[in-house]
């Protein structure tokens, strides 16, 4: 009797050649399933399974107006890729990335979700942050959660895990008001990323809540980032 031996497909190899089968599984549920499971289902590390994912998803650089398709693969995709790649799958900086989520939080709506869109909303609610949720769906985020007490829906257990891991925390506190009054004052004219650090939260959140108490960027700032998102892509595009 043979001792010793384990089994191939349980432990990762980076010798492993991707087949196209593998390849096609792998651009398929890359962002819907979460990674570690992704991993055992393919027999590798997850560090190959995002670099694979990185060098077959990534775009050339894109500028301009935003499409229906590029807006199809953010949705699909938010939430389930860290922002740096899901940028690049996109072809652009993780600046306009931030921008366009900015621009959708603007137009959600409290409609309640259609019959087509509960089954994917069952279907993903496990996997997602309730404000990614909030975009993919164009929804506002009390209704989000309204949809998910009505129908008693929870959390995965592997996304509970990886938010708790390292500094993530799965549920952020409840706005203080001298929260919202550094929110209100400081909205209109600075970047999001800096209000999330200044205030301990996420960029998500920060944009939620904007959306929520009905604030607006100003103009000057809007065409600020307007800038910055043009010299980032020229600088990429000479760099490369």
């Amino acid at each position: 009797m043979t001792t010793g031996q384990s089994n191939p497909q349980s432990e990762p190899s980076q010798d492993k050649p991707w087949s196209e089968s593998d390849v096609d599984a792998l651009k398929a549920s890359f962002g819907q399933k979460d990674e570690s499971f992704l991993a055992r289902e393919l027999g590798r590390s997850v560090e190959e399974v995002r670099a694979k994912a990185t060098e077959l998803l990534s775009t050339e650089p894109a500028s301009g107006p935003w499409s229906a398709d590029d807006v199809d693969t953010l949705r699909r995709y938010l939430g389930g890729v860290e922002s740096k790649l899901l940028a690049r799958m996109l072809g652009r900086t993780v600046e306009d990335l931030e921008g366009k989520l900015v621009e959708l939080a603007t137009t959600l709506s409290e409609a309640p979700l259609t019959s087509p869109e509960l089954i994917h909303f069952k279907r993903q609610y496990g996997t997602r942050a309730d404000e990614d949720l909030a975009i993919i769906f164009g929804r506002t985020l009390d209704r989000i959660q309204d949809e998910a007490g009505r129908l008693c829906l929870s959390k995965d257990k592997a996304y509970m895990r990886r938010k708790t891991s390292g500094n993530e925390r799965t549920r952020m506190p409840r706005w203080t008001e001298p929260e919202l009054q550094v929110l209100r004052q400081l909205y209109p004219g600075e970047s999001n990323l800096q209000i999330a650090q200044q205030l301990g939260r996420s960029v998500k959140s920060v944009v939620s809540k904007a959306h929520n108490l009905g604030l607006k960027k100003d103009k000057a700032r809007l065409e600020e980032m307007g800038r910055q998102n043009v010299r980032l892509r020229y600088d990429r595009g000479s760099a490369s």
